[in-house]
């Protein structure tokens, strides 16, 4: 067997890329080349086993300014006020070296933002961990949240809330999802380098061996036993580079001194390069002579692929180059022209006078083999979905919503989020663990809300009706905190695209989001998808998360989930079905089961629910709203009070007439949401319930020091003890910091 065919083999290339690769060129390529198209067509950055299926999903609107293909969508949520907002995983590293994994996804993600022009306003993280009585699970999230937190304080981007959910799957392959929401500031910006004869800048951190191999070894393979050798392929961040990086490229934009503009994460210089060509249909001429390093004796492969953070890659004309460089150094951010755009197609790359790469650019960029992978439902789904959902009733009905509150997927996150500064530009109304986190725009009335979910149980079970449930939830969300849901981005998280059970997980993952996004009107703006998410073996749960933008006209008309008075009247809006257990909270924690199916959904329930929450909040006419999910009625109406500091009253039987005590409360039935108003607006509501054909139902009244539910009580104190102890005394005995 030839050299050339062992090297591609551990650049991550397969046999018959190779041949492509090879067409290409008309010749054999070289080790540079070979290192370039092994990053750029990995599964990480060619999305090559999920292109075909993502073509499906919806991506224009009338607010949508930007879709998929860039950096990250842009949303306009005024006349002339557009937002930019994208997700992207960070899981492979975070596995490996979980500070720097979670840091450099907050930093990639920020760069995206950036790259389309905005300035990045707000975080939001949406973590998986595998079960907390593990070790090194423990080890991950103390890495993970701490990395997110030093990167993000110190940047000056607040982290405004997320989710946090813990289940077995999870152990051996931690998700570490964050989005980024960002306003433009001045014009919008794309990657793409028109203009023959312009100039290519390399502007930020200097260039080094960190990162190398990250796309094609790290993110575009699965986890054995030697996973944790892969530390070199982890980047390092420096936050205080990113935040002059931010400044130096926003003020080079609002100069308007830049042609194009795209970040450098996976792929290294060969990513932006490539792309911004292929896009403008030119090529470039780049010197890795004029590269600004930061290790002696780096080869033209390891310059073109490393994947050193806190790297922008710029298009100035030849008349701005001077200034776009002065720019640079007042900020005190390393630049140099490395390069030129042709109007040829090709990339060419030299080193030391001598052509060590020239490829066509479209073939790096677009011509990744698209792989139509095998597909086949799994055998085991009927049993499982036939699997008793875990619905009998609890010894204890107290004691089991305790429990239920106390379990670490659903206990308050206040150990994590207190450890992010939400409160940067003072622009959050209202702290992290709410439904949705709410954003004021600078110098405007206008508020955007967002929120991540992502409900990998219920995708475990079907994945079509956990898909439409993931965007429901998150639509639901943004409209709780009475905002209009308009745009989505997404991670996805799925196992080894090779096996066709998880291919089938996907294809029905992306047809559940499409028809759930065009039922409600929320296209799909960009996102990513993360494969191989699996070690020995065993996936994880197919875990679609849906990170949703909402619009309200006023930043003031935004509601909170926490009672605001006692004596107001306890709604709940939606209707309960008994059975909806599958899948469920109290199922999980109470029985020890995921089995069943997940809870039906109908869209056109959830539109109309979402557009009353809309007309009320405008209106006035509801004081606090949350939304039920997981852990049903009994979750929500806790998190209520606790977020009150005072308890309430209600009959349980008016939350599902049907069905036994504890199925009315642990029911995980979609479209529905617990609002609290003053007496004299009930009436009020109910009409307009009725005009949008959502069920209304006065279950009980706000007050008092517990948590009456008729037939028994729970103490607030009590609940306050376990809602508030279980993650701080389950990390805090392992961590020595």
């Amino acid at each position: 067997m030839s050299a050339e065919v062992l090297v591609h083999r551990e650049l991550g290339l397969t046999d018959d890329e190779l041949d492509l690769i090879r067409a290409e060129l008309q010749r054999g390529p070289t080790y540079t080349e070979l290192a370039m198209f092994s990053v750029m067509w990995s599964e990480h950055c060619s999305y090559k086993s999920s292109r075909i299926h993502l073509a499906t999903l919806p991506s224009e609107g009338d607010r949508i300014l930007v879709g998929p293909g860039e950096g990250a969508g842009v949303i306009e949520v005024a006349p002339g006020v557009a937002v930019a907002w994208k997700a992207e995983s960070h899981n492979h590293p975070s596995f490996v070296e979980p500070f720097n994994g979670a840091a450099t996804g907050v930093g990639g993600i920020i760069r995206d933002i950036v790259s389309m022009g905005a300035r990045p306003i707000a975080l939001m993280d949406s973590l998986r961990f595998g079960e907390l009585d593990d070790a090194r699970t423990r080890y991950l999230v103390d890495g993970v949240v701490h990395g997110i937190s030093s990167y993000g304080n110190s940047v000056g981007v607040p982290t405004v809330g997320g989710e946090t959910v813990f289940e077995s799957c999870y152990t051996d392959n931690p998700l570490v999802n964050v989005a980024c929401l960002g306003i433009v500031e001045h014009k919008l910006m794309q990657g793409r380098a028109t203009g023959a004869g312009n100039k290519v800048l390399l502007f930020g951190s200097s260039t080094g061996r960190d990162g190398i191999g990250g796309a094609s070894v790290l993110a575009s393979a699965g986890f054995d036993e030697t996973s944790l050798e892969k530390r070199p392929s982890v980047q390092v961040g420096d936050p205080f580079s990113e935040k002059l990086l931010i400044e130096t490229s926003l003020e080079l934009i609002r100069r308007d001194l830049l042609v194009g503009l795209q970040d450098l994460g996976a792929g290294g210089i060969s990513c932006p390069s490539s792309e911004m060509a292929a896009k403008a249909k030119v090529g470039m001429d780049l010197s890795l002579d004029a590269v600004h390093l930061r290790e002696e004796g780096m080869d033209p492969f390891e310059i073109m692929i490393s994947e050193s953070q806190e790297r922008m890659l710029a298009v100035v004309e030849p008349r701005y180059e001077a200034e776009a460089l002065a720019v640079c150094a007042h900020w005190g951010i390393p630049a140099r022209v490395i390069g030129e755009v042709t109007a040829s197609d090709r990339l060419r790359v030299r080193r030391d006078g001598e052509v060590v790469a020239d490829v066509p650019a479209r073939a790096l960029a677009d011509a990744a083999p698209v792989v139509d992978r095998p597909r086949r439902r799994p055998a085991w789904i009927d049993g499982l979905q036939a699997g008793l959902p875990g619905g009998d009733p609890p010894d204890d009905l107290a004691g089991a919503i305790l429990e239920v509150l106390a379990s670490p997927s659903i206990c308050s996150k206040r150990w994590i989020w207190e450890q992010y500064d939400h409160m940067i530009f003072l622009g959050t109304i209202g702290p992290p663990g709410g439904d949705a986190a709410v954003i004021r725009l600078p110098e405007r009335e206008v508020a955007v809300a967002i929120s991540t979910d992502g409900p990998g149980r219920y995708c475990f079970l079907d994945p079509y009706e956990g898909a439409r449930l993931a965007v429901a939830e998150s639509a639901r969300n943004v409209a709780a905190v009475g905002a209009r849901p308009v745009a989505i981005t997404n991670c996805l998280n799925f196992g080894n695209p090779e096996d066709p059970e998880v291919m089938w997980q996907f294809e029905e993952v992306v047809r559940g989001i499409s028809d759930a996004c065009i039922a409600l009107g929320t296209p799909v703006t960009g996102g990513n998808v993360s494969f191989y998410n699996e070690t020995k073996g065993r996936p994880i749960y197919p875990t679609p998360v849906i990170g949703m933008l909402g619009v309200l006209d006023s930043y003031r008309s935004a509601l909170g989930a926490a009672f605001v008075q006692e004596g107001h009247q306890i709604v709940l809006l939606g209707s309960t079905d008994p059975v909806d257990l599958g899948g469920s909270e109290y199922a999980k924690v109470i029985h020890g089961t995921v089995a069943g199916k997940p809870p039906k959904l109908d869209l056109g329930a959830e539109r109309n629910l979402h557009a009353l929450l809309h007309a009320a909040a405008k209106q006035g006419l509801v004081a606090s709203c949350h939304d039920l999910s997981q852990g049903g009625a009994a979750v929500a109406l806790a998190e209520c009070a606790l977020a009150a500091h005072f308890g309430f009253s209600i009959d349980v039987s008016d939350v599902s007439p049907q069905g036994e005590p504890h199925a009315a409360l642990f029911s995980e039935s979609p479209s529905r949401v617990i609002a609290s108003c003053a007496e004299e607006h009930v009436q009020a509501l109910a009409e307009l319930a009725a005009t949008h054909r959502v069920p209304l139902g006065v279950i009980g009244v706000t007050g008092g020091s517990s948590l009456d539910f008729g037939t028994f009580a729970i103490e607030l104190s009590e609940l306050v003890r376990v809602f508030e102890d279980t993650l701080p005394k389950t990390l805090s005995a392992s961590m020595d910091r």
